[in-house]
């Protein structure tokens, strides 16, 4: 049987390759090295985001987004390496020059581009949260009845809880600093 820290290492597909990640501290790390790999085909990953690394941070001050994680190595045993959260990943991608990185790039692009669109018009991450739920095969009376009407639902609870000072007597009950809608 293995143990919850052995279970929490796993292996993640980039384009086919294998991008080895852990879980730590509740949250996804996932290997530099690894993504470096598939990202630059550099026959010295390590050495490419040393180098990476050495620009980076006298430039963008780019070190605090990855740590030190042990992971399974080729050989079996488990050696420290750089690792990046999702959001440190990402960061860490826009900084690689290569040309295989460049449609990574453009979809980080078009994607923040479509949050702040639905900043603007909430609307439209409705009709983007309906639209993923039809390609993830779910039927359109479960996406409408369900899960759609579930969401409103819930927000309208939670405003509710708010304008009621729910959120005051959810600080008074819960000594920690938690509240009921966060």
């Amino acid at each position: 049987m293995k143990s919850d820290k052995e279970q929490n290492n796993h292996i993640a597909l980039l384009k086919g390759k294998a991008i080895r990640k852990t879980l730590h501290s509740k949250e996804w790390w996932f290997s530099v090295d690894d993504v470096i790999a598939v990202l630059t085909d550099s026959p010295t990953p390590r050495q490419y985001w040393g180098k990476v690394k050495q620009r980076e941070v006298l430039d963008l001050q780019l070190s605090p987004v990855w740590i030190q994680l042990k992971l399974e190595s080729a050989d079996g045993k488990k050696y420290e390496t750089d690792c990046a959260n999702t959001e440190g990943m990402f960061r860490i991608i826009q900084s690689i020059p290569s040309p295989k990185a460049e449609p990574f790039k453009r979809w980080l692009a078009k994607v923040g581009y479509e949050r702040v669109q639905e900043i603007e018009n909430p609307e439209l991450a409705t009709k983007r949260t309906r639209m993923l739920y039809k390609l993830k095969g779910y039927p359109e009376d479960w996406i409408v009845e369900k899960r759609m009407r579930g969401i409103a639902i819930r927000e309208e609870l939670t405003d509710e809880w708010k304008n009621r000072g729910a959120a005051k007597l959810g600080k008074e009950l819960m000594p920690r600093g938690g509240d009921f809608y966060s």
